[in-house]
């Protein structure tokens, strides 16, 4: 099957919509080439608004179409939609808990040569402390598809992180999606793997190399996260590792540490992600190797960690 990035079927994914419902509009801070909302103004221009290089003006101005009835999708490239327009989605989009949805292209360390100033590995901590705010990260296209489709059908402010680089599908078209429920994509034994975007499929070449069967698990939905798998996986399993294309403080591994904290059942928890560090540039291949954010550093940290 021929690899497409997330950010791809978000474009196709829109296109759709737009023609579906005319309560649609589209907002783009100069970037509808790469954020691929290039799509849905093919399809329906009237409706697609280039913002120009002015983020936090977009958001505003998306809070200003939410609140008059329509629902905008707002997109630009993480560090700049979630980082440059923080103070704007916090006090103009989650204060009122308007109807917008925050599409950001170009998430992590796989943004590659670009370097250190635009891979966000802090986005999903930042909207995680948003009160209301849902934050959805897709591992492959078909789950993107249903992921658009399904945060423009809630009534809510959303954060959803896309990915630069091209990735092999984990689903088909009857893939399961619902918001806030994890998908168990493999039942094992004393190890689960939770994963989230691009790390879905390093958690299943991880699964391959290892001398027993672990649960995996693809933990589409940050916020609000499945209290009730993870209680479920901690009762049933030694050791839950997280994967993460992201800063493992505040991210994935984060969210599921407050969930296990508060658990009576004993389970060891260990994260895989970006320790506190900045990126630098170099092919994503490179960077997420040089990182460790990869099937070989997943089991590693299975392997190489005493977790009993």
């Amino acid at each position: 099957m021929v690899k497409k990035a997330t950010r791809e079927a978000y474009g196709e994914a829109l296109a759709q919509l737009v023609k579906q419902n005319p309560d649609i509009v589209v907002l783009d801070a100069d970037l509808a080439g790469s954020t691929k909302t290039s799509e849905a103004k093919k399809v329906c221009p009237q409706r697609h608004f280039d913002m120009g290089i002015a983020e936090s003006n977009m958001m505003g101005v998306a809070a200003g179409l939410a609140a008059s009835g329509k629902i905008p999708f707002a997109s630009s490239f993480a560090m700049f939609a979630a980082g440059r327009a923080y103070e704007q989605i916090r006090n103009a989009i989650g204060y009122p808990h308007l109807n917008v949805k925050i599409c950001a292209t170009h998430a992590g360390l796989s943004v590659g040569e670009d370097g250190a100033t635009h891979q966000c590995n802090e986005d999903l901590a930042l909207m995680r402390t948003i009160p209301g705010m849902c934050v959805l990260q897709p591992c492959d296209a078909q789950q993107t598809t249903q992921m658009i489709k399904a945060i423009a059908r809630m009534d809510g402010p959303c954060y959803v992180r896309l990915s630069r680089m091209a990735v092999d599908a984990v689903y088909d078209e009857n893939m399961p999606f619902t918001i806030g429920k994890g998908n168990v994509l493999q039942k094992g034994e004393k190890i689960a793997i939770v994963a989230s975007g691009i790390m879905v499929q390093e958690a299943l070449q991880a699964a391959k190399q290892l001398p027993f069967v672990p649960t995996i698990v693809d933990m589409h939905t940050i916020k609000p996260i499945d209290k009730a798998l993870l209680c479920s996986l901690a009762k049933d399993h030694q050791l839950i590792v997280t994967a993460e294309e992201h800063s493992i403080i505040g991210g994935l591994g984060s969210a599921v540490a407050e969930v296990l904290a508060q658990q009576p059942h004993a389970c060891a928890l260990r994260m895989v992600g970006v320790f506190d560090v900045y990126g630098e540039s170099g092919t994503p291949q490179d960077v997420l190797h040089k990182y460790g954010i990869d099937a070989k550093t997943i089991v590693n940290t299975i392997l190489t960690q005493p977790f009993q």
